[in-house]
Parts: structure tokens; sequence; C-alpha cells
């Protein structure tokens, strides 16, 4: 099948510093995603029928990377500058509780991507804030309280995502322009036999966040190469290509009633004053029409 993609369409210009954390909420029909340093969750509700589309944001006092929906109650987990908390943006008051902080972590370092694997359990994965120190690690945060770190010594962790049948995790190297793969268990949650996957040419951006489609294709953000590529997952060869109107793409995630939407965020970030001024976009989350359709995120607790 071949692979087609309509025009992005900016539906929201908001300027984020980074934009990020995409999550599209099949209960609320609405596309969850954060900006990072701008220390804010958005929500963009589509136009349906005779509703105009929504758009509302919340602010936060520290930063807000990933999210994820929970299984049996309301609201969202999130991953914040130093752990991870529930947070309902429909709740009265501030809805925001942390549940747990890792001690061990530095203090240079933040959360940045994430997401839920199969079981429910939340993969959060730190970084260095000036994106230098390979001081990154990987946590994995269970409905139980539990949490367990993997160290894996990226200056910028991105991801992670899976194979369709989930016995396979990526996780980005993101500085050093490398997609890793390790055998998993999807029982256990252990990792081994890690492996280069793809490493980026240099010249093609640095990979960002990324998902898997129905078909367990990978599709990737390019951080400073103004595109996305979908990838085949076994043999890593890139099957298409989207190009976007900003330098700065920094994840992607299906979207829509029939998950057929992808919809991409970028970032201000990082972009000299003359680079601001030829991308009036940068910031902005992007809507693409696809052929090809993704899978439901999967939602935290059992």
């Amino acid at each position: 099948m071949t692979i087609e993609a309509g025009a992005p369409q900016c539906v929201w210009s908001a300027g984020a510093t980074l934009g990020e954390g995409t999550l599209w909420s099949p209960r609320e029909q609405a596309l969850y995603w954060v900006d990072i340093l701008g220390r804010q969750l958005h929500r963009y509700r589509p136009a349906a029928g005779d509703d105009p589309a929504q758009r509302d944001s919340w602010a936060f006092d520290e930063e807000i990377s990933a999210l994820a929906e929970q299984v049996s109650q309301p609201g969202l987990i999130v991953t914040l500058r130093r752990g991870f908390a529930r947070f309902d943006p429909n709740a009265s008051g501030s809805g925001l509780h942390y549940l747990y902080q890792p001690h061990e972590e530095p203090a240079s370092n933040r959360f940045n991507d994430g997401k839920c694997d199969a079981a429910g359990r939340f993969w959060g994965g730190t970084m260095d804030f000036d994106c230098v120190a390979p001081t990154g690690m990987l946590y994995v945060y269970s409905a139980d309280g539990s949490c367990v770190r993997h160290e894996l010594g990226f200056a910028v962790t991105n991801g992670p995502t899976w194979t369709a049948d989930g016995r396979t995790i990526f996780v980005n190297d993101t500085v050093q322009g490398r997609v890793n793969a390790w055998d998993f268990d999807p029982k256990t949650a252990s990792l081994s036999n890690q492996r280069l996957w793809l490493q980026f040419p240099e010249g093609d951006g640095f990979p960002d966040g990324m998902t898997t489609d129905a078909a367990g294709r990978l599709w990737i953000a390019h951080w400073g190469a103004a595109c996305v590529t979908c990838h085949d997952p076994q043999t890593a060869t890139e099957l298409a290509r989207i190009a976007l109107p900003t330098s700065h793409i920094t994840n992607v995630m299906f979207g829509g009633p029939q998950l057929r939407t992808l919809y991409v965020t970028s970032a201000r970030f990082g972009l000299s004053p003359e680079q601001l001024q030829a991308e009036p976009l940068a910031g902005g989350l992007f809507a693409i029409e696809m052929n090809v359709a993704g899978v439901p995120a999967h939602r935290f607790g059992a």
C-alpha cells in the first residue's frame, strides 16, 4: 500500500517554545499536547459537524513533558520536570497531584518524552537540561507505585515506541542521531540485546518523538530537518517523508475518529531571529490527513 498524505494544515498557531507530548484522547475526541519550556498543557478538539474547533490551555509551575490517559480514572498521568504526577484538567482547583519523584535523578536533568506500554506502565525518559551531559535515564512507573530505572547514558532521551507485537522497544538517543532498539518482554518489561536500529545521516536532523501505526511502521519527527519520516519496523528503510513548513519538528501522533489524522508538534526554541521570521508557523500544531491509520495510545493502569 502506497502511503499518501495530504498537505499539512496548521490547526493551532500557538507559537510554542517547545511543543511536544502529543496524545489523542478517544473518549474526549481531542488532541492533548504540551509546550515543555512554556510550561503549558494544550487541548485541541477538532471541529465536528456544527461544532467549531476548541482550544484550551492550562499553565503549570514547572515543565510538563509527556501524557497518558488512565484506564479506570479520569484525567491524565503526566511527567513534570522532576517526576510523575496525576492531573485532571476537568477538576476544580489545581487537579494536580505528584505521584513519584526519583531522588537519584541529577538536579540538572528533567523529564522529557514518554508513553505507556500495552500493560499500562508509563515509560518516561529524562535528559540533561542543556542537552550535553550523557545523564538521561528511562523510568518505568507502574500503577502499584513501583518504579524501575534504566541507565541509558543519553544526553536527550526521546520516544519510546514499540513494534506491533510489543516485543521490540525503540528509544532515541537524539543528540547522537540514533534510534536504538531492545528486545522487550511484555510481561516483565525487561530490556535486552540493545542495538543501533537507525542512524540519522548528517544534515537530516535529529530523531525526536515517534509513534507506531496500525501496520507497525515507525513515524519519527526530525528536529532540525522540517519533516516526519516513516520506516519499516524490520529494516528501518524509509517508506515515506512528509515536509513541514518549520525546522524543528518534535512529536507525532495519529488521531481523529478513524485515527487517520497525523498530528505533529513543532518548536521555536533554537531558531534564530531570521529563521523565526522565515518560519512564522514555528511552534504550531499541524494536522495531516492520511490514508493509513494509527493505533490508540495505551492507557495507564491495569
